[in-house]
């Protein structure tokens, strides 16, 4: 088989995708924009970033015109490892594949870092992601070491895992809603070890959330802190939102995925009750934009023209596949192939010409520091592509 016939091979089925996905896309003419060439031009940007274990891409600032480089210990490292392996699954590039093995590797020493809650960000997204594509005991071994690592945060006591160790000066034992993303890791571990400890620890701490983290409208907190005397919650706030009570986006994203994801492992309904309601609040909050890409806090102050956040959108994309799975509700399948078109569009694509690691512009990071506001962010990435994947199977 011919090198030219194998990538006119790669290109007609990522068309095809593309065609299954971004139905009634709308554009201008096809000369002025065209989803597949932007698409297979970005991919390629990732394939050529140069390999280095101490340079994960994180983000890229305008402003500075540079990419955000971290280590391996960075929260968001395993996204780029896994950006990589899902364009090998939507293209059948091995290339890709290649290049995802080997970012993935300088992942490991991650296995033994309990300084973090993130442990299934970084080693899930990336080895769990390497496991669709190969029966390899080294991941699946790396994978249940991070669990252990993970648990080693549990409080019983409290019954959750501990989120950050800064601001020990403010929080007492602070826990947030980003957590439940990690609890994907501790549900796979019992699969692969048959140890249900893992098991169990994430249902606890999903039940600890469920009760504290929820407003009576079904938004959620960012953060709850608990007092290690009486064990009750003692500070509610949303650091990184625009205020306390305010609803930050990609924490309503954090809170229906998670929930979701625990559903799939628990099959327990309250799980499932809580990523519908909270789902309803995102879908029909009456400052969602009607190309379904929300601000980066549903109250920011300077509505309409706040700065949207990409990476909420595509996590809640994501999200309502597999919630449509379960419900049968169009209207989360259709939100999901909305914001699949929205994405793929001009508006929020990068160029092709910005020679940068990136697929999408404008996701929101964290306003508590004002950094990586209206930038590309690697997990927007992520979850933008983990969404045609889920739109591809359905």
């Amino acid at each position: 088989m011919t090198l030219n016939f194998m990538m006119k091979k790669h290109c007609f089925k990522l068309f095809f995708i593309l065609l299954s996905v971004l139905v009634s896309c709308k554009t201008e003419t096809k000369e002025q924009y065209n989803p597949q060439k932007e698409l297979e031009n970005r991919y390629d940007k990732l394939l050529h970033y140069k390999v280095d274990s101490l340079a994960f891409p994180r983000s890229f600032s305008h402003e500075k015109q540079e990419i955000k480089k971290v280590p391996s210990k960075d929260w968001t490292s395993g996204f780029f490892a896994g950006n990589l392996w899902q364009i090998y699954e939507l293209t059948g590039n091995v290339d890709f594949k290649t290049k995802a093995k080997h970012w993935t590797a300088f992942i490991e020493k991650e296995k033994y870092n309990d300084r973090t809650h993130d442990m299934g960000f970084k080693v899930f997204c990336s080895f769990g992601n390497g496991l669709k594509h190969a029966d390899n005991q080294t991941y699946k071994d790396i994978i249940v070491e991070s669990a252990t690592t993970l648990s080693t945060r549990f409080n019983k006591k409290i019954g959750s895992i501990r989120s950050w160790d800064f601001n020990r000066d403010v929080w007492q034992f602070p826990v947030i809603i980003d957590n439940m993303m990690n609890l994907e890791l501790l549900f796979e571990a019992t699969k692969i070890s048959g140890d249900s400890t893992f098991h169990k620890l994430a249902v606890t701490h999903a039940n600890t959330t469920l009760k504290n983290h929820f407003r009576p409208d079904n938004s959620c907190y960012h953060v709850v802190d608990y007092d290690t005397i009486s064990l009750q919650p003692r500070m509610k706030v949303t650091h990184q939102g625009f205020g306390d009570e305010t609803s930050w986006a990609r924490g309503q994203g954090w809170a229906i995925y998670g929930y979701t994801m625990t559903y799939r492992y628990t099959k327990d309904p309250k799980y499932l009750e809580r990523a519908i309601a909270t789902a309803g609040f995102f879908l029909n909050h009456k400052n969602l934009p009607e190309d379904g890409i929300p601000y980066w806090d549903f109250d920011a102050p300077n509505i309409p023209n706040a700065s949207r956040d990409v990476s909420a959108g595509a996590i809640v994309a994501s999200a309502l596949v597999e919630l449509y799975g379960y419900t049968k509700n169009e209207d989360y399948l259709n939100y999901s192939k909305k914001v699949a078109n929205t994405m793929t569009s001009s508006k929020y694509i990068l160029p092709s010409d910005v020679d940068i690691p990136f697929i999408l512009d404008h996701s929101f990071g964290d306003w508590s520091k004002r950094s990586e506001m209206d930038e590309p962010i690697v997990y927007g990435d992520y979850y933008y592509l983990e969404t045609l994947l889920r739109l591809k199977d359905v």
